[in-house]
């Protein structure tokens, strides 16, 4: 489970779900053991994704065939809203159905930097596999068909809300920011108006 673990984060196609769910419905008092070492094993493998990225990733643009399909002016664009998003989307990426390793490769390609890489890989892979393993210490035998319907349906959800929280709190904090000085202004003037005058009268 952790070798798969750890590979399906850049290569493997079938992700750890299966084993995981598998091995905790075995032992389902030790459902949380496992699904901690399978969130470090895969975050690990999200960083070794995101090392093949750093490495080799930038090729798959410069490659002949490719350039017609991905013009340079719309991967630099690409390129930017990675650097400013690219944890959240990262984690997006581990919590929902949407392949992982893609996010974990493109990461590195997009130069975003490896520890912010990690932290959104235990962040989504963390809620990912723990709410398995939850499911499976409540429900037991009937945790395979739960999570069957709706593990898809139930993480996309919270990662679109997570996200949307996130970009709203981000366009919000700029402009608490930027009032803070004007408010400070403000009281100062404010208060140089109200100041008496000790100059001596002549």
């Amino acid at each position: 489970m952790v070798a798969v673990a750890f590979v399906e984060a850049w290569i493997f196609p079938i992700p750890p779900d299966v084993l995981l769910v598998g091995i905790a419905m075995l032992n389902p008092g030790k459902a949380l053991v496992y699904a901690f070492f399978c969130t470090l094993a895969s975050s690990a493998g999200g960083v070794f994704g995101w090392l093949i990225g750093r490495k080799l990733g930038r090729a798959v643009f410069t490659w002949r065939p490719l350039r017609s399909v991905l013009p340079q002016p719309y991967v630099a664009r690409a390129e930017g809203m990675f650097r400013r998003h690219g944890g959240l989307a990262v984690a997006f990426a581990a919590l929902t159905p949407i392949p992982y390793k893609v996010f974990t490769i493109a990461a590195g390609l997009f130069r975003v930097r490896p520890d912010l890489v990690f932290v959104a890989s235990l962040a989504g892979r963390g809620a990912r596999f723990f709410f398995e393993a939850g499911v499976v210490m409540l429900m037991g035998e009937h945790a395979t068909a739960f999570l069957g319907r709706g593990l898809g349906p139930i993480t996309l959800a919270a990662g679109t809300l997570a996200v949307l929280v996130a970009v709203v709190s981000s366009r919000a904090r700029p402009r608490r920011d930027s009032e803070q000085p004007c408010r400070v202004k403000r009281r100062r003037v404010a208060g140089s108006r109200h100041r008496p005058d000790h100059r001596p009268a002549v």
